[in-house]
C-alpha cells in the first residue's frame, strides 16, 4: 500500500519552473540571475558567524509532547545571533499540503515569524520571516495523496479530527500538488504577477548587485519585509562562505540495473513482505486504539508505530523506482535527470572556486549521498545521489587542479532524509569529495531512526573505505532504556581563511516519561 504518490522527474522540473516563469525574456533582458539570492545584512568580508541547521522536522501528530517544538525551542536561544537557518527539507508531513502548514510548521517556527504571536491566523502563502530561513524540497513537500485515500480523507475529515488526540495521520484530503505549497510558502511565483505588473515587480524584487557566473542582478531577501527565494535551487553568499542549495529530488533516479530475472523477483519480494508489515502494523495500531491507552507511554508508542509506517511506505517507494528504472533501461528510454541544475551547480562551485571574494563553500540538500541511519544507508537512491554529485565533483576537481592546502571542494555539506543527526567524514575514496565532512540533520521532530547494525564505516562494494560516522543521534536503547535524541544543530563559523567550523549539536531527548533539552559538546572540524 501507497500511502503517498509522487510525480516524476519531469513533471517535478517543468512544475517548478512554470511556477517562477523560468526562462521568460524579460529576466534574461534585465540581467537577473534567476537562482542568485542576495541576503540583506550579509556582513561581507570574513568575519565569524553562526547559523543553525534543521530538517525533517514538520509533524504535528504528537501534540502536547511535540518534538518539534521542543527542538525549535532550543534553537530559539541560538538564534538571535545567528546568520541563517537552513532547513534540509520535509517541512511538512505527510504529502507537503497546505492543509497541514499551520499546525505542523507555523505554529512550531512562529517566533521566526513577523506575526507569529497570531500564528493561528497566518496562511502558509503569506509568511514573512524575521531571519533568513533557507530551505530546500525534501521528498514529502512534493508529495500528494493517491486517489482513492484522498477521496477517504475528505470523507472522514470531521470523525479524524474529533479524534486527534489518538489518532493523527498528519494528512488532509489532499498533498502537495507537486511541490506547490513549498512554492507558495517560500518562493517568489513570478507566475502569479500579472504580466503588466511583471516589469516592476522584478525592478522593486531583483536590484542586488552579484558577482556570479549567471547575471548581474538577483533577488533581494529582507528579513522583517519580504522573504523569498528565487526557484527550487539557489545559491547565496554570506560573510564570504558561498551557500549552494540543490533539489536532490530531481536527481536521485537509482541507477539503471540490469534488471535480469532474478533480481527483480527479488525486489517484488521485498515489497510483498513489506507491505504485510504495513498491513500488521496497522491492525496492531487499530487495536492499541481500541484498548483506549491514553497514557504517555500510549502517545510515545503511537507515534513509533506511525513513523514506522511511513518508513516501510519509503522502502517501497524506493523499491518502485528501481523497478521503474530498469524497466526503462530495458526499453532504451534514458533516466530521467535534472541535467539543468547540475550543470549549474557545476558552473557555480568552480565559478566559487575562482573568486578572490569568497573564502569557504557549502552545500545543503535533502537526500544524502553518505549515512549510516539504518533504512538509508545503501538505499538505492542514496547512491544514485552519490553517483550524480561524485560526477560533478570529479569534473570540478579535474578543472581546478590542485587546490590550496589540499582543501575539500566544500567545506562542509548538510542534507536530511534520514532521521537522525550525524556527522559523517569522507575519507580518500579517489572522488572529488573527497574530505567533505557530510552533516545528516533529519532529526528535528518526525520518527526517529537509529544507526545500522554493521557500524560507523561505510565501504564500497569491494570493501574499501569510504566514509566514517564521527558522531549519530536518533534512536538508541531498548524498552526502559530507550532514548528518542530528537535534533538541531549549530554552526560557528570562525574568521579568517580558510574558515574553521564547529559544530554543537542542540537535542531535545525524550527518555524514562520525560524531556531533556541541552546543548551536547560542540565538535570541532
Amino acid at each position: 500500500m501507497n500511502v503517498a504518490s509522487e510525480a516524476g522527474i519531469p513533471t517535478k522540473i517543468r512544475r517548478m519552473a512554470e511556477r517562477v516563469r523560468w526562462g521568460h525574456p524579460a529576466l534574461e533582458e534585465a540581467g537577473i540571475d534567476p537562482c542568485r539570492l542576495v541576503l540583506e545584512g550579509d556582513p561581507g568580508g570574513s568575519e565569524a558567524f553562526s547559523f543553525l541547521v534543521i530538517g525533517d522536522s514538520g509533524t504535528g501528530r504528537r501534540g502536547r509532547h511535540d518534538p518539534q517544538r521542543r527542538v525549535a525551542e532550543l534553537l530559539l536561544s541560538h538564534g538571535e545571533d545567528a546568520g541563517f537557518l537552513l532547513h534540509t527539507g520535509d517541512v511538512v508531513y505527510l504529502v507537503g499540503s497546505s492543509q497541514q502548514y499551520r499546525r505542523n510548521f507555523i505554529g512550531p517556527y512562529r517566533e521566526w515569524l513577523v506575526g507569529g504571536e497570531r500564528w493561528r491566523r497566518l496562511r502558509h502563502s503569506e509568511l514573512v520571516f524575521r531571519r533568513p530561513f533557507l530551505p530546500v524540497l525534501g521528498n514529502h513537500d512534493y508529495y500528494d495523496l493517491p486517489l482513492p485515500l484522498a477521496l477517504l480523507a475528505l470523507l472522514t475529515a470531521l470523525p479524524r479530527r474529533l479524534l486527534r488526540p489518538w489518532v493523527n495521520l498528519d494528512v488532509g484530503w489532499h498533498g502537495s500538488f507537486c511541490g506547490r505549497a513549498w512554492s507558495e510558502a517560500f518562493v517568489d511565483r513570478l507566475a502569479a504577477v500579472p504580466e503588466a505588473l511583471l516589469q516592476d515587480h522584478l525592478s522593486t524584487t531583483r536590484g542586488a548587485a552579484v558577482d556570479g557566473p549567471d547575471g548581474e542582478r538577483a533577488l533581494l531577501y529582507r528579513p522583517g519585509r519580504f522573504t523569498r527565494l528565487p526557484h527550487r535551487y539557489y545559491a547565496s553568499r554570506w560573510a564570504g562562505i558561498d551557500l549552494f542549495a540543490l533539489d536532490s529530488n530531481t536527481f536521485n533516479e537509482p541507477l539503471a540495473q540490469p534488471g535480469a530475472p532474478a533480481w527483480r523477483r527479488s525486489l517484488l519480494q521485498q515489497r510483498e513482505a513489506l507491505e504485510a508489515e504495513q498491513a500488521d502494523l496497522l491492525r496492531q495500531l487499530g487495536g492499541e486504539w481500541l484498548a483506549g491507552h491514553r497514557d504517555d507511554q500510549a502517545d510515545d508508542n503511537r507515534a513509533d508505530g506511525l513513523g514506522l509506517l511511513e518508513e516501510l511506505d519509503e522502502r517501497i517507494h524506493d523499491i518502485d523506482k528501481q523497478l521503474a528504472s530498469a524497466d526503462a533501461a530495458r526499453a532504451g528510454r534514458p533516466p530521467s535527470l535534472d541535467s539543468e541544475q547540475l550543470a549549474w551547480f557545476e558552473r557555480q562551485l568552480l565559478a566559487s572556486w575562482c573568486n578572490p571574494a569568497v573564502r569557504g563553500r557549502l552545500l545543503v540538500l535533502h537526500h544524502p549521498p553518505y549515512v549510516t541511519e539504518a533504512t538509508k544507508w545503501n538505499q538505492a537512491q542514496t547512491l544514485a545521489v552519490r553517483h550524480q554529485l561524485q560526477r560533478v565533483f570529479d569534473r570540478v576537481a579535474a578543472a581546478l587542479g590542485e587546490r590550496p592546502g589540499g582543501r575539500p571542494l566544500l567545506d562542509l555539506a548538510f542534507s536530511g532524509h534520514a532521521h537522525c543527526l550525524e556527522l559523517v567524514e569522507v575519507g580518500d575514496n579517489g572522488h572529488g569529495d573527497a574530505g567533505i565532512p557530510w552533516v545528516v540533520c533529519g532529526g528535528s521532530g518526525y520518527s526517529l531512526r537509529r544507526q545500522r547494525p554493521q557500524g560507523p564505516e561505510l565501504r564500497d562494494g569491494g570493501g574499501r573505505p569510504l566514509a566514517r560516522s564521527r558522531f549519530f543521534h536518533g534512536r538508541h536503547g531498548h524498552g526502559s532504556a530507550l532514548q528518542r535524541r530528537y535534533s538541531g544543530l549549530r554552526v560557528d563559523v570562525a574568521a579568517g581563511s580558510p574558515p574553521r567550523f564547529t559544530l554543537t549539536p542542540l537535542v531535545a531527548e525524550r527518555a524514562g516519561g520525560g524531556w531533556h533539552c541541552r546543548p551536547l559538546e560542540p565538535v570541532r572540524l
